[in-house]
């Protein structure tokens, strides 16, 4: 775990560096975040619940604060709330497999972005440095193909201009599939990025998450998400 910094360094004196606060119950995956980001020059320091999280919050004056939807002792929804509405500190909300009402409840509290958690550093790097320079930049975090946008820090899909609502491991296969555009992507590279599992996932889980993308997205004739037969998808705007 990443010792605290000193007043000095809370209040920007001699801090250069991003600064962020992690909070999250798995003390190891802070510590294999904390050595990844230390790498890209992020500051990190960590602590295991809700109450420790509000106190560091305050105390070191952090950059952005990340903090897991499972935060325990202090919820994570009412950290969010506390933190926005009192410091105004960015929020960031490590979401899994479950956590989708409670990313949208963080949101609405005023959370800054959600972010898959485990963590990956190139998807959460971006928004740590643009949250320390105000809201993560668009350019960044929203995506286009088609007639369908993603936009990450608002874990939202607008297909048309009509807000869909996505199940967040939808929402995760999206996001991959559109951060790929124009590339076949195949199945084991799914299972990786989006199951987050090196163990192999029955294709035909695969497969009906995509049909149920497919039907949310609008995509009846399979022009925007395509089957390459043996290898995997590919997602591509119409031609029309």
């Amino acid at each position: 775990m990443v010792q605290p910094r000193t007043p000095a360094e809370a209040d920007g004196r001699s801090r250069t560096a991003p600064a962020l606060l992690v909070a999250d119950p798995d003390v190891r995956l802070i510590k294999e975040l904390a050595s990844a980001l230390q790498a890209e020059g992020v500051e990190v320091t960590g602590v295991a619940d809700g109450a420790q999280a509000l106190l560091r919050t305050g105390a070191l004056q952090p950059d952005v604060v990340l903090v897991s939807a499972t935060l325990t002792v202090v919820d994570a929804v009412d950290f969010v709330r506390a933190v926005r509405h009192v410091q105004g500190v960015p929020v960031l909300l490590g979401v899994g497999e479950g956590d989708a009402e409670r990313a949208v409840r963080a949101l609405a509290a005023g959370a800054t972005a959600c972010v898959a958690r485990p963590y990956r550093v190139p998807e959460l790097l971006p928004l740590v440095q643009g949250a320390c320079i105000g809201e993560p930049r668009r350019e960044r975090t929203v995506l286009t193909v088609g007639h369908v946008e993603l936009d990450v820090t608002a874990y939202q899909v607008r297909v048309g201009g009509d807000v869909v609502h996505l199940p967040l491991r939808e929402f995760e296969l999206l996001h991959f599939l559109m951060r790929n555009a124009g590339r076949t992507v195949t199945r084991e590279q799914i299972m990786r990025h989006v199951w987050h599992s090196e163990e192999n996932l029955s294709t035909n889980t695969i497969a009906v998450h995509v049909k149920r993308l497919r039907r949310r997205l609008r995509d009846h004739e399979d022009r925007l998400i395509q089957t390459v037969r043996g290898v995997g998808y590919r997602l591509v705007a119409p031609a029309d």
